[in-house]
C-alpha cells in the first residue's frame, strides 16, 4: 500500500503545483491566499483510499466561474450562478489597491474607494466571473498520468474521482 500512498501524494503535489501555476499565468492570484490555501489529505485503506483537496471557499467558484444574472457568457458550463444577491462590494477594497484600481472622474479627482467597490460588485453580479478551470486542468492532466495499477485496482472514473472536496483552507 505504500507505493499506492506514495504515487496519490505525488499526484496531490502534482495538481497542487499546476493549479497555482494556473493562477499564476491567468493572473488570479493577486494576494495569493488562494494559491497557498491549495493543500491535499490521502488516506489509504486495504480496499480503498480517501483524496480531499482543501482551498479557500472561493477558489470553486474562480475554477468554475460564476453565471451572472444577465449573462451567462463568461461562465456557461458553470452549476454556480448570481440570482438575487450581489457579492458583497468590501471583498474588492484591498484586492482594487493591489490591483492599482484607481479611476479619476473628468475633474480629476479620485473616485471614491466605496463607490468603485459597488460598481465592482454590480459588475460581477451582472456578468458573472469568468471560469479559469486552475483546479480543474492540471486535476485532469495529472489524473491521465496516475499509474494504471491504482486506476484499475480501484476502478477509478475520472468523473466521479473529479467530484474533489473543496473545504476551507484552514482544515
Amino acid at each position: 500500500m505504500s507505493n499506492v500512498l506514495d504515487a496519490l501524494n505525488k499526484f496531490g503535489r502534482d495538481v497542487r503545483t499546476g493549479a497555482r501555476k494556473e493562477l499564476r499565468s491567468q493572473k488570479k492570484n493577486t494576494s495569493k491566499s488562494l494559491s497557498n490555501s491549495i493543500t491535499f489529505k490521502t488516506k489509504v485503506n486495504k480496499n480503498s483510499f480517501e483524496m480531499d483537496f482543501f482551498m479557500e471557499d472561493y477558489g470553486k467558484y474562480i475554477d468554475k466561474g460564476v453565471k451572472g444574472s444577465k449573462s451567462s457568457r463568461k461562465a456557461p458550463t458553470s452549476p454556480y450562478k448570481y440570482t438575487n444577491k450581489m457579492p458583497p462590494s468590501k471583498v474588492f477594497d484591498k484586492w482594487s489597491i493591489r490591483k492599482g484600481i484607481a479611476p479619476r472622474s473628468e475633474g480629476g479627482q479620485f473616485t471614491k474607494r466605496k463607490s468603485l467597490t459597488f460598481a465592482i460588485a454590480r459588475s460581477i453580479f451582472l456578468t458573472g466571473i469568468e471560469t479559469t478551470n486552475f483546479f480543474t486542468k492540471p486535476f485532469e492532466k495529472e489524473f491521465k498520468e496516475l499509474p494504471d495499477e491504482i486506476i484499475e485496482a480501484y476502478g477509478l472514473d475520472v468523473e466521479d474521482f473529479l467530484k474533489f472536496s473543496l473545504k476551507n483552507g484552514n482544515n
